[in-house]
């Protein structure tokens, strides 16, 4: 399986607080009861973002296609900002990835690609089984690791290209580097994310 780290960024209302750390020691749950008590579209925006590399993962395991994983999850976003307005969820990283999944195999089904045996049940009834989804998160889980790993001028190139789609003219604004070592640090912070999660994945 090829590896990929590709991400997707909103540039919408709902995200006007992504990005800030000082939101890191919230963990999920409290974001998403957070959201629940106030309504406050701000903590789902920060909930949804930390799930950007999971997504784009699924997506592009369907997908197989860089642009439409990205156009993919950016829809599955919106789709979570709706449903989650709508009605509560207890566990919204099963959640997502069953609507990633669901939202994969319904473009396969409308192009006319085959969808896996093994998937085809997935459109009648969402998996509650969160053990069920332990071994295909686990390498998405590594991925996200492994990013905070990186050093410090790879992890903000990689973060401003991938997951906040920027250009490389506007993180040569936001960072001061050059092109090229805006070209470089992408480059090569991709290739050590691989080395890292391969790591990581021989350890366990």
């Amino acid at each position: 399986m090829d590896f990929c780290c590709h991400g997707i960024y909103i540039e919408n209302a709902y995200f006007s607080a992504v990005g800030n750390d000082r939101y890191d020691h919230i963990d999920e749950h409290e974001l998403l009861e957070k959201f629940y008590a106030t309504r406050d579209n701000s903590w789902l925006g920060i909930l949804l973002q930390r799930y950007t590399l999971l997504l784009l993962g699924v997506c592009m395991k369907y997908l197989k296609n860089e642009e439409e994983a990205r156009d993919a999850v950016q829809q599955i976003f919106l789709k979570a900002i709706t449903e989650l307005g709508k009605y509560r969820v207890e566990y919204i990283k099963s959640w997502l990835y069953m609507v990633a999944r669901n939202h994969c195999l319904m473009k396969l089904r409308g192009r006319h690609t085959t969808v896996p045996v093994e998937d085809r049940t997935q459109l009648q009834a969402p998996e509650t089984d969160l053990s069920a989804l332990t071994d295909k998160e686990n390498s998405l889980v590594l991925l996200e690791e492994a990013l905070k790993e990186l050093n410090p001028e790879q992890k903000t190139c990689v973060t401003l290209f991938y997951l906040q789609k920027k250009s490389y003219q506007q993180i040569v604004s936001i960072t001061g580097y050059t092109l090229l070592q805006v070209k470089s640090y992408i480059q090569n912070g991709k290739r050590n994310l691989k080395i890292l999660v391969e790591k990581k994945m021989n350890r366990h």
